[in-house]
């Protein structure tokens, strides 16, 4: 049984993911506006990372992601730093989320009777769209003179450095097509990593990748692939998370992961985010509990959900009154 089995047995059938990091981050008071995103604050403000993480740890999550999502060397380098101070950067996102989990898991078995699991951390790796910060994570379109290849190697530096930092798993999130998903499976056995991963793509329509390709060629790859565990989808709208599970339930023996945007739109006019429940959709709880019923054993929030979501989603998943 291998940790992600052993933990989300330990959960009941369901592991929590947690929440949106820069959302929480800005709530703290942190100004994110960089084209680093929330990887600017390993470098400003390393306390409020590590102050998100116990948060969410507090609200129930079993999984917590490291703030590296947009921490890339080339980012790091372009903002002045030296190739030793932009790995130690990716370091301190699994160092800080690690200290994080050792200390409130020191502080939960103080306690009488203990409600929670001890978390997992997973070092997160965004795309190579999220490095561009130019909308192509979104659209999945590259350009012509983007191969494999050069992805790999965009990649394979910042895997070796976060592998090595000693999380319990990796995390390639958001991943808006299908060639990005080839590139990092090669690497994976290239770099013989022995850390278990997990890829999550994004999708716009619920139907295909940002890039328009179907779940069902790209699990074709994921599939063959022995060091990815778990597949899923993130960053995505919340109602289109039901029928992606059981069309990935279709494609995949693997474990299903899922933890989509908080379901609010922003409203251009009004300069301000509506809420789901105004939309006429079903509260974040309510949809977590569906996307366990279908299948998913992993599920937490992206995009503008915060520690109170992850709290209410912990909650109906494990049939628990307290917390």
């Amino acid at each position: 049984m291998d940790v992600v089995e052993e933990l989300v047995a330990k959960a009941g059938g369901c592991a929590v993911i947690d929440g949106g990091f820069a959302t929480q981050l800005e709530a703290l008071g942190a100004d994110i506006n960089d084209p680093l995103w929330s990887a600017a604050c390993l470098i400003a403000k390393p306390h409020l990372v590590k102050e998100v993480h116990m948060q969410y740890l507090e609200a129930g999550a079993d999984i917590i992601i490291s703030s590296s999502y947009q921490a890339t060397i080339p980012g790091f380098l372009a903002r002045g730093m030296t190739l030793d101070e932009a790995e130690g950067l990716l370091r301190t996102s699994v160092k800080l989320a690690l200290e994080a989990r050792d200390e409130f898991w020191k502080s939960t078995l103080r306690k009488s009777k203990p409600i929670y699991n001890r978390a997992l951390v997973a070092a997160s790796i965004g795309s190579y769209g999220a490095y561009l910060a130019d909308g192509s994570e979104y659209s999945g379109s590259y350009g012509a003179d983007i191969t494999t290849e050069k992805l790999k190697d965009f990649h394979r530096r910042r895997l070796q450095v976060l592998a090595g930092a000693g999380p319990d798993l990796i995390a390639f999130e958001a991943i808006p097509n299908k060639m990005e998903a080839q590139a990092l499976v090669e690497l994976l056995e290239e770099e013989n990593i022995q850390v278990p991963s997990w890829i999550c793509f994004s999708s716009v329509d619920g139907k295909h990748l940002c890039s328009g390709e179907s779940f069902a060629d790209c699990l074709q790859i994921l599939n063959a692939s022995e060091k990815v565990s778990i597949v899923g989808v993130n960053c995505t709208p919340p109602q289109f998370i039901e029928g992606i599970i059981c069309e990935l339930r279709k494609q995949t023996k693997k474990a299903i992961a899922v933890y989509p945007n908080s379901g609010e739109i922003w409203d251009g006019r009004a300069k301000r985010w509506l809420s789901a429940e105004c939309l006429g959709h079903k509260s974040f709880d309510a949809l977590a509990k569906r996307w366990q019923e279908a299948g998913a054993t992993l599920i937490g929030g992206c995009c503008r959900t915060t520690p109170s979501t992850i709290r209410a989603v912990s909650k109906i998943l494990k049939g628990r009154t307290g917390h």
